[in-house]
């Protein structure tokens, strides 16, 4: 229990001079977002994530099937989008790779752009979103959610994806003690699990009991701390470049 509450402290407040910096509380952050976002897409959407793909990829498969309720252009519309932000967060991440505060500080900037255009159609459409803001939003959130995946991808700070949890939980089960394991990290994956969870939870909340663009509002302020923190502490030399 002494070694969990460490990780866990860890990863919340890292201590002067650590490998990462600042970077894993900062990818906690983009976890929140992450769970915000497909929070909205799902309940306000359709059946349909900004975020995780892998979701995408099966409800597809229903909707080729004829599953009522899912949707072929929403979910390739997320797909194709998704694969361009990624493709944009790649090209930077080759740029500017070699320092990793400037990275996800810039790259986070641009992902705020098309969250603060959705965060408007939201507010605009309002209680209801007709079919076409429907597609600008998956596409505007999707590619900022590509660009996030591809950044946090280029820093590889282990455990911390931010988008994908699937591995993660197969780490907390498969490396703990009880299976004769190390336990190694098991206090940050236990954090970006609950991170995503919180982002959900308060994205459903808002989505269903205050104002649909509420969820993406968050966001678009936790995106901006991430960049404003980022570029700034990009300047300590001794994590940043790498």
């Amino acid at each position: 229990m002494t070694v969990l509450l460490a990780d866990i402290r860890q990863t919340l407040f890292p201590v002067r001079g650590s490998r990462d910096g600042p970077l894993p509380p900062l990818l906690v952050m983009l976890t929140v977002v992450t769970g915000l976002v497909d929070a909205f897409s799902y309940l306000v959407l359709g059946h349909v994530f900004v975020a995780n793909m892998t979701g995408n990829v099966v409800f597809l498969g229903f909707a080729l099937a004829g599953a009522p309720g899912f949707s072929i252009g929403a979910s390739s519309t997320a797909l194709a989008a998704f694969v361009v932000g990624a493709f944009v967060g790649g090209r930077m991440g080759h740029r500017l790779g070699s320092n990793r505060g400037r990275l996800l500080g810039y790259a986070t900037a641009l992902q705020a752009v098309p969250v603060a255009g959705s965060v408007a159609l939201a507010a605009i459409s309002g209680g209801h979103v007709a079919d076409g803001a429907r597609y600008g939003l998956i596409v505007m959130l999707a590619v900022g959610m590509g660009i996030q995946n591809a950044a946090v991808r280029r820093l590889a700070v282990p455990e911390l994806t931010t988008t994908v949890l699937t591995m993660t939980m197969t780490g907390i089960a498969a490396d703990g003690a009880l299976a004769g394991g190390p336990g190694a990290k098991a206090g940050r994956r236990l954090i970006a699990v609950a991170a995503m969870f919180l982002g959900a939870l308060v994205g459903a909340v808002c989505v269903l009991h205050l104002r649909i663009e509420l969820p993406l509002a968050i966001a678009l302020v936790v995106l901006i701390t991430v960049a404003v923190t980022a570029t700034l502490g990009g300047r300590d030399q001794s994590w940043s470049t790498g």
